[in-house]
């Protein structure tokens, strides 16, 4: 299971299964927090409800704590981690669609199918726009290639870019967090929204 366990205790098989169960932990994580719901996830960009972002910024400071501490304690060695490299053209434009598309859609492609999941129409509705997204940047990848490819940076980590530890950016993520969950609650208090 990644580099937590040896290949020769749990076998790629093995993987995919625990991979699998992982998933569908997640799914059900995501739905009984209400992100199957459209509305909650656009209410974040209206400011009405930041549940999204506490959630989201609280999984990302547990995994960063947790890589951490295994890796401080020798339980885990981060080298053996892949990192996406990043190119940063598209990576740019490519967060702008998805973000509009969060917009207007009000889902993410994971609570998509969540919402799918317990028969929700739109998330279904969702999900055949994401293939059919899929669909068109296969076909037309050609084309768009050498932007595609533009700006590359290889495998980089945020502590590499800045020049300090994983640890100090850990701490400036948890720093940004209680920014952000304090700024979410004025945002919720100045744009309330009736119940859904």
């Amino acid at each position: 299971m990644g580099p937590l366990i040896p290949q020769e205790i749990i076998g790629a098989d093995w993987n995919l299964f625990i991979a699998f169960v992982i998933g569908i932990g997640f799914g059900f994580v995501l739905e009984q927090a209400g992100f199957s719901s459209s509305r909650k996830l656009a209410g974040m960009f209206y400011g009405y409800d930041t549940v999204v972002l506490k959630v989201f910024f609280t999984g990302a400071i547990t995994a960063m704590l947790g890589l951490l501490f295994f890796s401080l304690f020798g339980w885990i060695d981060l080298n053996l981690i892949y990192v996406n490299p990043t190119f940063l053209g598209s990576a740019i434009v490519g967060g702008i669609i998805m973000g509009a598309g969060f917009i207007v859609g009000g889902f993410c492609p994971g609570t998509s199918f969540s919402a799918a999941a317990i028969g929700k129409i739109d998330g279904m509705v969702f999900i055949g726009g994401l293939f059919i997204g899929v669909f068109f940047f296969a076909e037309g990848y050609p084309l768009i290639e050498d932007f595609y490819m533009s700006g590359s940076m290889g495998p980089i980590k945020v502590s590499e870019v800045l020049g300090i530890s994983g640890g100090v950016v850990t701490l400036l993520i948890i720093i940004a967090a209680l920014i952000m969950f304090k700024l979410g609650e004025l945002a919720e208090k100045r744009w309330p929204r009736a119940e859904y």
